[in-house]
């Protein structure tokens, strides 16, 4: 990914080292990262996180991930993150994901984020089927999910331990074909 996705209010583009101070704004927030595969993080581990997150580029291989950074093209401030990662060439599959900081709720950027993410997949990259993993208590997640047009397609009971407890896994998809009809 070379050139930044643009909406109407938003810049979709891979992180950079200056936004550190916007990046751990929210990753060192407990209630950002209650449903996240991570405890808040130090600045210290932010930064490490970018430097490494900003030269992932290439989505060519399974495994091959973007963490692009949400930014709002009134401000340029980050207001959270979108994760897209290749799971499979052969199936044409890929997962995607995203973080907002709490002050950013309820106003329709994650959804405006995720669609345009959605679109740069199925459109540019030639994906047949996203899917979204998430803990299963996360309903906002799960609602943006369903505004999406993806569809609950398993639920994992009990089977992730992560921040002391036992967690259940909701996996929702979207096909190609799905989105182009919405889209249309």
């Amino acid at each position: 990914m070379t050139e930044p996705l643009h909406t109407e209010r938003l810049m979709l583009r891979l992180m950079r080292a200056d936004d550190l101070n916007d990046i751990y704004s929210y990753q060192s927030d407990p209630d950002a990262c209650r449903y996240l595969p991570y405890e808040p993080r130090s600045r210290e581990a932010v930064r490490q996180n970018l430097e490494v997150h900003s030269k992932r580029n290439t989505i060519a291989e399974p495994g091959d991930y973007l963490r692009l950074a949400i930014q709002s093209r009134l401000t340029s401030k980050v207001l959270g993150e979108l994760y897209f990662r290749l799971d499979s060439t052969v199936n044409r599959s890929a997962e995607v994901g995203w973080a907002l900081h709490p002050e950013q709720h309820g106003k329709g950027f994650a959804a405006e984020a995720a669609s345009a993410l959605l679109d740069f997949a199925f459109d540019r990259v030639g994906i047949h089927r996203i899917f979204a993993k998430l803990d299963v208590r996360n309903s906002a997640s799960a609602e943006l999910c369903t505004r999406l047009g993806m569809r609950r397609e398993a639920l994992f009971i009990d089977d992730e331990f992560a921040k002391g407890e036992w967690t259940s896994t909701a996996i929702y998809a979207v096909l190609e074909r799905e989105w182009a009809a919405r889209q249309s």
